[in-house]
């Protein structure tokens, strides 16, 4: 036979085979979640909005509680209810890694980050030495002193404010995002972020734009080989701030590591106050004393857990705080139950004290379902699936990105039956439906810090600051809107910043002191 005829032959013959093969593999293949089709290579990028969260969620309103959305050439899954999120994350394992990151690759060196690293040895090692040594209510005892101190400075600020007459208000946000900074930087490096002097200004102004680039929507995410082009400015923008800040944080480890070698002794005083280290001094000695190469941080290690810290927790506790000051506001029973409570077992001859808020049930509340209605990122850090799954009938294919809406699946009516739009600390009181309802990822309809192995590893910190703002805002003063403005009017509207949602209107408000006088002065 011809040569050139058997190939030809050959050739149909296995072609044939192939597409049958493909024919019988797609008949018992899985259909994707329901979802809008979208635009030819774009997908649905365009038509996310600057609020994602809310634009999945009327999706699944459409589509259901399982979307399917290509944005790009990625495929997306959106798990918008309690029930779905717990059947692909109860056992989290095939949704452990992070996918492809500009922000983690360019600002968080290499994906050097906690919250980026493979999971493998050495996010364990990294996640182990965060929970015994960072984060452990030990560790953030240690370190309560310099919270204190900046919230102390807060009460005076505001009190002093109000003393300039009963028309006299204060941007609520701006001072929380003052306070949250300094106590931030003084507990991971031992300086405060918003002071004066150039030195000091440059490095706020970085730890704000870390902020908004850590959060922004890139589109070099979603395009893969369009990164080159940067038309949106952010990877030549994130290569810039990471120089910056690798100057900073080496700057600041050779400072730490000069004074660890003439460190006092261990329980020293300065000014009738303990000398207290911050979390990188921490770091550094962890890195010396570590018995292996596979337990020992490294100096970029060491950038990229700073890092993460700065992005983490720099704004959000400030805006969770000032939400919770504006839904107290509207509901003023339980603003005055919970000042109540505060005087009950605080008095008014002090501010509260970290020590003060397990005491402190109806609190615990307010924190819950503030975190409920107004998570500190609407959207999850995205997870992608390492293998194929299935959830109700439908595919979750190997390399899909998967994206939780929290914001949705706290609003969700089956999981939250009773008035779920609306603020109700009881809910969570003893007799509340959602009694014992915790925070740490077992109960999937209130989710504020993820769930399963990728959970926030600074949970607890974030709790703390959060419990403490919200506790000394409600305690040491009465709160009014300006004059002339109605509760009924107060304007709760949100707005997109970076991972998190801000107030698309800042709560400005008049604070009325209602302590001792004694409580109010300056440290």
């Amino acid at each position: 036979m011809d040569p050139a005829l058997l190939f030809v032959i050959l050739t149909v013959f296995c072609s044939t085979l192939f597409l049958t093969a493909i024919k019988r593999w797609s008949s018992h293949r899985l259909p994707l979640p329901p979802g809008p089709k979208g635009l030819p290579l774009l997908g649905y990028l365009t038509q996310l909005g600057p609020l994602p969260h809310q634009t999945f969620h009327r999706l699944s309103e459409k589509y259901g509680p399982l979307l399917h959305v290509r944005l790009g050439v990625v495929p997306v899954v959106v798990p918008c209810t309690a029930t779905v999120a717990e059947k692909l994350l109860r056992n989290d394992i095939k949704f452990i890694n992070r996918p492809k990151n500009s922000s983690a690759e360019h600002v968080a060196y290499n994906y050097q980050d906690i919250g980026f690293l493979p999971y493998g040895p050495k996010w364990r090692m990294q996640r182990r030495l965060c929970s015994l040594h960072l984060f452990s209510s030990k560790a953030l005892d240690d370190f309560q002193h310099s919270r204190q101190s900046e919230l102390a400075r807060l009460v005076y600020s505001m009190a002093e404010q109000s003393g300039k007459g009963s028309k006299a208000t204060v941007d609520v946000g701006k001072e929380l995002a003052e306070c949250v900074g300094n106590a931030l930087s003084l507990l991971l490096v031992g300086r405060r972020v918003f002071e004066e002097g150039p030195e000091v200004e440059e490095f706020r102004n970085m730890v704000m734009e870390l902020m908004t680039l850590t959060g922004s929507f890139c589109i070099a995410d979603f395009l893969p080989g369009i990164g080159w082009l940067d038309p949106q400015g952010l990877i030549s923008r994130m290569k810039k701030l990471n120089q910056k800040f690798d100057k900073f944080l080496g700057m600041f480890i050779a400072e730490h590591r000069a004074e660890l070698t003439s460190e006092r002794p261990k329980g020293a005083v300065e000014d009738g106050k303990p000398c207290n280290r911050d979390l990188l001094s921490v770091m550094l000695e962890l890195q010396e004393n570590a018995d292996g190469e596979g337990d020992k941080l490294t100096d970029i290690d060491i950038k990229a857990l700073l890092l993460s810290m700065f992005s983490a927790g720099s704004d959000s506790n400030s805006i969770l705080a000032e939400w919770a000051l504006a839904e107290l506001i509207r509901v003023p029973d339980v603003l005055s139950r919970a000042q109540a409570e505060l005087d009950s077992v605080v008095g008014r001859d002090r501010l509260v004290s970290e020590s003060d808020l397990p005491n402190l049930p109806l609190l615990q509340a307010i924190i819950k379902e503030t975190l409920r209605l107004h998570p500190p990122a609407p959207i999850s850090i995205p997870r992608m699936a390492v293998e194929d799954c299935e959830v109700d009938g439908y595919l979750i294919p190997k390399g899909a990105t998967l994206l939780l809406n929290i914001w949705a699946i706290g609003r969700d009516p089956v999981a939250w039956p009773d008035t779920p739009l609306a603020f109700r600390p009881d809910r969570f009181l003893p007799g509340g439906r959602h009694e014992g309802v915790d925070l740490k990822g077992s109960h999937f309809g209130l989710l504020p810090f993820g769930t399963g192995r990728r959970m926030c590893v600074g949970m607890n910190l974030g709790l703390r600051l959060l419990g403490m703002l919200t506790a000394t805002l409600v305690h040491s003063f009465d709160w009014y809107l300006p004059e002339g403005e109605r509760i009924e009017d107060l304007d709760m509207e949100e707005k997109a910043n970076g991972l998190s949602v801000i107030r698309a209107t800042p709560l400005v408000a008049r604070p009325v002191p209602r302590l001792a006088p004694q409580a109010y002065l300056k440290t």
